[in-house]
């Protein structure tokens, strides 16, 4: 069928999305998206600000975009500043009052395709396969092909789906493929740089109505600069036909759209647009980009961005949910993560790694808490064997994760031909459940509480085709999704350098999660600010309180970033099937000795997964950019403050814990409403490692007071003793004071016996340069004057008193109970009364010199 007539067949759906995507110039008009509330009017909106409505954003509710001129001023945010400030003094009401969010759009950085990297080291595996005679699998393969009449050119070259050579190293298609399952039904999206529709290979499956060009904006996003090859190579991997040419997708009736977006900058507002992208038709997003994998960078999904995925998990596939695949990242060798990456460790995306046609970890396949599983893709001297851009071509060095997310994402069609109802969490579990643990000596495997294996560097295993399919056909789909936040926990403590580090933990209850309605774990999300000089230098776990560990965090020696992290997020799928209930800790490290320092700020924990109640499920409320700012609030409904304790932490970790007191604006023991006793909040704790054997030490103490590794009790009697001997010390220090003051009113030359200055010493500590009746003053004297309020003129006007004025002076001062200290400025605070007060007024105010 030509290409003009499948577009004439493009139904309404495709109309009503395309009318909305109106082209944009960027160089001459500014775009502005904003969320208006459900009773405000667009159009009033766009006259009140002088801009032009240009629509709904995508398919995103109450989001609308507005243009104007461009202008280096951001106008809407001038006139909503101005608005709140008018509103505050008048009270009145105004159209922009409906305004609930507003982004003026920027272009911004093109995220890079996770294609093939250049190979390390070459086997000569693929030349094996040439030479060797025919074997039981080539055998297999040969009958597999006739029967489902596969004559396809490079079938044989597509070890991915067959191997013949490491034989069950592939991905365990072919007995699905002989049930008839091969993806009838579902629909792909790439997002990429586009597909070749009229490719011969692609053609048959190409689907036009969840397709769009969003760099050319255009309907057709074929291929238009040099390396827009990308996309197509992904796509033959899914759906590629049986025919002639080339070789077949894992899912060759599968229909496959192709959304373009990594050919040109666009902004956030397009791309939340794209990643919506007729969600009712397309069901599968295929994504093989992401941020550069530099191990430098750490960058997430703009709001805009995240409302779209959350809104495609909601309301796509008509509320059962898109499902994003999204390749884990290709910077391995770079000691890159993708937990750095807000993509791929997002809750509603599926990470997919990459092993080679041996089964082995591939240099370039990052590691991950986040990743769940893994398929194959470039190593060990081969690659995968797919279509390219062309009438006819093929291309035999497709790789990278770029080519693993894809072909996971073929197999994910199959099970949705036998299964459409699927939710985008089952299709999780589906995949987790059914993974197969690979490389077990060398991959770091730890048991889960549920009896699964995991691996950071492999997930929960290798995809296995009939064994996913066979557990979707009596899979019992989950109920809706809960979630629990805990409160922020705050921590505000430097973090040791070395292996040793700073542990915090954090407790929950049962009944908080009862009051969640969150009955099993899926995903565990964690938000942290740690500031420090060298972020590279960081690396973090995080212990279930199954044991379990996640390593969130590693550290990268490329990262230089000095801003440490802001309010970042990480993620894990280790914990999948815990109850949640428990001492969760989390510990931080700055794992090289240097120059280089940080703090642990504060944390919140995240626990996502099964509702215990389906009927009081709700829908999670769209992210703002707000939602990690207030750290002294509940972010959530959901969110029951619980007790913060210690826990006995690994061997190389120092536990020290919350300390409410650092940010009384921060609360973490807030008693929730409507708990139990049995969530009733404690006291933070902190147990130095040093101390092992110590009892843990109670956090009612300013972290700046050392807790000796002792209990609160035995802390209360330290600083009380020391309180009561400062007390002591200080009265004691006032009585020789005033005793001392006494007598030297009494006889303020004759009392002392210390040694005579010498005339150097008496005029350095006069300050006056006067020699005359230095050495007659006395160190002690010489001692008060400097220390004390007495002063050389005093001294010199009683010394200048008359005979009847100095006995007058003499019966003061012997007047019994009566003590006066005077000051320089002649002011007194006097014990016996105001007129002895006065008569010293005036003895002092007599001592004119002669």
């Amino acid at each position: 069928m030509k290409l003009h007539s499948l577009l004439g067949l493009v139904g309404l759906g495709c109309l009503a999305s395309a009318a909305q995507l109106q082209p944009r110039n960027y160089e001459a008009q500014d775009y502005y998206v904003l969320h208006l509330s459900s009773e405000t009017a667009p159009s009033q909106v766009a006259v009140k600000l002088g801009l032009t409505h240009e629509g709904q954003l995508g398919e995103l509710e109450d989001h609308h975009i507005f243009s104007t001129h461009k202008q280096e001023e951001d106008v809407v945010h001038t006139a909503l500043k101005e608005r709140r400030r008018r509103k505050r003094s008048l009270g009145d009401s105004d159209i922009l009052d409906g305004v609930k969010f507003a982004q003026k759009q920027k272009l911004k950085a093109r995220m890079e395709k996770r294609g093939l990297m250049p190979p390390r080291d070459s086997t000569g595996d693929v030349l094996e396969r040439q030479d060797a005679p025919a074997n039981e699998a080539q055998l297999k393969q040969s009958a597999i092909a006739k029967t489902l009449g596969i004559s396809d050119p490079i079938f044989n070259e597509q070890w991915h789906l067959m191997n013949t050579v490491q034989v069950g190293h592939d991905v365990n298609v072919s007995d699905v493929w002989m049930q008839g399952i091969t993806g009838q039904g579902a629909i792909v999206a790439i997002v990429d740089d586009g597909l070749d529709m009229y490719s011969d290979d692609l053609k048959g499956n190409y689907f036009a109505e969840g397709s769009y060009d969003f760099n050319d904006n255009t309907l057709e996003p074929k291929p238009r600069l040099s390396d827009d090859k990308h996309g197509t190579r992904c796509a033959g991997e899914v759906s590629a036909v049986k025919n002639d040419v080339c070789g077949v997708g894992v899912a060759w009736d599968s229909k496959i759209a192709g959304i373009r977006i990594l050919s040109k900058l666009i902004t956030d507002a397009d791309e939340a647009v794209a990643m919506n992208y007729a969600f009712q038709k397309n069901q599968i997003y295929s994504c093989s980009w992401g941020p550069p994998d530099d191990g430098r960078s750490m960058d997430a999904p703009g709001i805009l961005i995240k409302r779209a995925m959350l809104n495609a998990v909601q309301k796509g596939r008509a509320g059962l949910g898109s499902i994003y695949v999204f390749a884990s990242g290709n910077g391995a060798a770079n000691e890159d993560n993708c937990n750095f990456d807000g993509y791929t460790n997002s809750i509603y995306s599926i990470t997919v790694g990459a092993i080679d046609r041996k089964g082995l970890h591939p240099y370039y396949s990052e590691k991950c808490s986040a990743q769940l599983v893994v398929t194959y893709s470039s190593g060990s001297g081969d690659a995968i064997h797919t279509t390219d851009v062309g009438t006819n071509a093929c291309y035999s060095g497709h790789g990278g994760t770029s080519a693993a997310a894809p072909l996971a994402a073929g197999i994910f069609a199959l099970v949705l031909q036998i299964r459409p109802d699927l939710t985008w969490r089952d299709m999780q579990y589906l995949v987790m459940q059914t993974a197969l643990p690979i490389d077990i000596d060398s991959g770091e495997w730890q048991t889960t509480s549920i009896g699964k294996k995991f691996s950071h560097t492999f997930g929960y295993g290798k995809i296995d085709t009939w064994a996913t399919v066979e557990a979707a056909k009596n899979f019992v789909n989950v109920k809706p999704q809960a979630w629990y936040y805990s409160p922020w926990i705050h921590v505000n403590q430097a973090i040791p350098q070395g292996e040793q580090g700073l542990a915090v933990s954090f407790e929950v209850s049962a009944a908080m999660l009862k009051a969640a309605n969150l009955e099993r774990l899926e995903h565990v999300t964690v938000t942290m600010n740690v500031a420090h000089t060298r972020r590279g230098d960081l690396s973090v776990e995080l212990i279930s309180p199954d044991k379990v560990v996640s390593h969130l965090s590693v550290s990268r020696r490329m990262d230089q970033a000095t801003e440490g992290y802001e309010d970042w997020t990480f993620m894990s799928v280790v914990h999948w099937g815990e109850s949640g209930i428990g001492t969760w800790t989390i510990i931080v490290k700055d794992t090289v000795v240097n120059e280089y320092n940080g703090t642990f700020t504060d944390w919140h924990l995240k626990l996502w997964g099964e509702s215990i109640d389906s009927e009081k499920a709700t829908l999670l409320p769209m992210p703002e950019e707000t939602d990690d700012d207030n750290h002294a609030e509940i972010i959530s409904t959901t969110t029951i403050a619980g007790t913060t304790t210690s826990i006995t932490p690994p061997a190389t970790a120092t536990s020290l814990m919350a300390n409410p007191t650092d940010h009384p604006d921060r609360p973490i023991n807030s008693k929730p409403s409507g708990t139990d006793e049995e969530s009733k909040p404690t006291s933070a704790t902190s147990t130095p490692s040093a101390s092992p054997s110590a009892t843990a030490a109670s956090s009612w103490l300013p972290s700046f007071f050392p807790t000796f590794g002792v209990s609160a009790k035995t802390q209360v009697w330290i600083y009380g003793s020391l309180a009561l001997i400062l007390i002591f010390c200080s009265g004691l220090g006032i009585y020789f004071y005033i005793a001392r003051r006494k007598r030297l009113l009494a006889n303020p030359r004759d009392e002392w016996e210390f040694d005579l200055l010498e005339e150097d010493e008496a005029e350095g500590l006069n300050g006056t340069g006067r020699k005359g009746g230095a050495k007659n003053k006395r160190r002690a004297g010489e001692l008060y004057d400097a220390f004390a309020a007495g002063s050389d003129e005093e001294e010199d006007q009683f010394s200048d008193l008359s005979e009847g004025e100095e006995e007058e002076r003499r019966k003061y001062r012997d007047t019994e109970g009566k003590h006066v200290i005077g000051d320089e400025e002649g002011d007194s605070d006097v014990e016996g009364g105001d007129e002895k007060t006065g008569q010293h007024d005036k003895l002092i105010g007599s001592t004119e010199p002669k």
